[in-house]
């Protein structure tokens, strides 16, 4: 008999974006889910999360706010699609792992084995292990899904230079039901003085809520991912909300020069008829 080998991506980041021991990791990421559920107000879990990809210290807290939206469905959900951009290999595209499972020192996530074919009629969705190596916007997610929610499964996709209708594509033949939610990996804007980036920041969320596409780079590093999602929102009936946002000068960092984050998630309607 023979025994396929299996493909692990390993943690790249733990120890700098976030704790690389198990124990303080689970006990970090449970501290900041706590204080997320004492500050929340009562609602709807969504179909989709727009979530921060910092250091935990700068965005942790914001993130935690928008992951806590699924503990009521923390059984029902058991896939996640998570979109995140390129920050160390360009491509065209939207690039697969060709890994069957990532991992955190939280343990091992396994990957969605049905993904692959269920994008192989887009040509803008590619295999490519070296964008996913290096890549911190979808690693610093995994140790709060891993918190939030039972057994799932994980389809994560890096996002190079994609147009929102490729997007919206990749998400729409990923869409499923009850069981899937989507997760973009975003931060805002990056290193500019702390007045400046709230009035940007809340400009582009303001952007987001409305449904109003297309962001630039400039305004959120996930832009191409946010914009992909906002076409898919539109033509799904999704509600946007905001549920925090805050920068890292108001967390851990320098308020000369700050990176704004946000947490947003989006509610199907009941009543939407496409």
């Amino acid at each position: 008999m023979v025994t396929m080998a299996t493909t692990i991506r390993p943690p790249a980041v733990a120890g700098r974006f976030y704790p690389g021991q198990a124990e303080h990791l689970a006990s970090t990421v449970e501290r900041l889910l706590a204080d997320a559920r004492a500050a929340s107000a009562a609602c709807s879990p969504p179909k989709a999360l727009i979530v921060p990809h910092a250091g935990y210290v700068y965005s942790g807290s914001t993130a935690a706010a928008g992951y806590v939206t699924l503990d009521p469905v923390r059984d029902q959900v058991t896939r996640v699609v998570m979109l995140g951009p390129a920050h160390h290999v360009w491509f065209s595209g939207l690039a697969l792992a060709g890994a069957d499972s990532f991992a955190t020192p939280l343990g091992t996530i396994e990957l969605d084995p049905g993904a692959e074919a269920a994008l192989a009629q887009l040509p803008q969705v590619i295999i490519h292990p070296g964008a996913h190596a290096q890549e911190h916007s979808l690693e610093v997610q995994l140790p709060f899904l891993q918190a939030v929610l039972n057994e799932f499964q994980l389809v994560p996709l890096v996002v190079g230079n994609a147009s929102p209708r490729q997007v919206a594509e990749v998400l729409e033949a990923l869409w499923g039901g009850s069981e899937t939610v989507v997760v973009i990996s975003s931060d805002l804007s990056h290193y500019l003085p702390y007045p400046s980036a709230r009035r940007i920041d809340r400009t582009t969320v303001q952007q987001i809520l409305d449904l109003d596409w297309p962001l630039t780079d400039g305004s959120a590093c996930g832009a191409r991912g946010i914009n992909g999602l906002l076409v898919a929102a539109a033509e799904r009936g999704l509600r946007p909300h905001l549920i925090s946002m805050c920068n890292s000068g108001d967390t851990a960092g320098d308020r000369s020069r700050v990176v704004g984050n946000a947490a947003i998630a989006f509610e199907e309607l009941t009543d939407f008829h496409s």
